[in-house]
C-alpha cells in the first residue's frame, strides 16, 4: 500500500522555441546561476523524491560539480543497468503509474519531481502530474529535445502564476485543467 505523499511535479526550463535541450543534449544555452535560482531552491525544499528519465541522468552525471540532489531520494527510469551516482540514487522501471507506486512506497513526504522530456510527456499523458512550473529562457534553439511535442492528445492547463526576473526568463506556473 503507497503513503500519502505530496503532489507530482514539473519544474523545467525551456527555450522560447520550446525545447528542453539544443542537438547533442546541450545545455549550455542555460543561464549560470547570477544570483536568481528563479524559484528553483523553494521549488525542492517541498521535494520528497526526483523521478527522472534515463537520458536527464545521464546529461546531469556529464555535468561538473556535485551531485546536485544532495540526500534526497532520486530514482532513475530506466530498463538498462544503472550505476548510481550516489547511494540516494535507484532504478525504476515499468508504466508511469508502476514507477510513482514505487517511488511512493520509499517516500515519506514531500512531492515528487518528474524532471526529463520523455517522462514528463508520459506522466502528463496518464494525467499523473498535479502542477508544472516552466521556465522560458529567452533564446531561440532552433533545433534539439522537445519539451511537450509528440503528446498523444491535447492538455488545456490553467495558469496559476508568473513571474519574470531581471535576466529575462519568465516562470510560469500551470494545473491541469479539469
Amino acid at each position: 500500500m503507497s503513503r500519502a505523499v505530496g503532489p507530482v511535479r514539473v519544474f523545467i526550463a525551456t527555450s522560447l522555441d520550446g525545447f528542453i535541450a539544443g542537438p547533442g543534449d546541450d545545455l549550455s544555452w542555460l543561464p549560470e546561476g547570477g544570483g536568481e535560482d528563479h524559484g528553483y531552491d523553494d521549488f525542492m525544499a517541498e521535494i520528497g523524491a526526483v523521478l527522472m528519465g534515463r537520458t536527464t541522468y545521464d546529461v546531469v552525471l556529464g555535468m561538473d560539480g556535485p551531485w546536485p540532489f544532495g540526500e534526497t531520494p532520486v530514482f532513475i527510469a530506466t530498463s538498462r543497468p544503472l550505476d548510481p551516482a550516489a547511494p540516494t540514487v535507484r532504478a525504476v522501471a515499468g508504466e508511469p503509474e508502476q514507477m510513482l507506486a514505487a517511488v511512493r512506497e520509499v517516500v515519506a513526504a514531500g512531492g515528487i519531481y518528474v524532471d526529463g522530456g520523455v517522462l514528463i510527456r508520459q506522466f502528463l499523458a496518464a494525467g499523473l502530474i498535479d502542477d508544472l512550473t516552466v521556465t522560458i529562457v529567452p533564446v531561440i534553439l532552433g533545433a534539439g529535445t522537445p519539451l511537450f511535442a509528440g503528446l498523444p492528445e491535447r492538455h488545456r492547463l490553467t495558469l496559476t502564476g508568473s513571474q519574470s526576473y531581471g535576466s529575462g526568463l519568465v516562470t510560469l506556473r500551470y494545473l491541469p485543467a479539469p
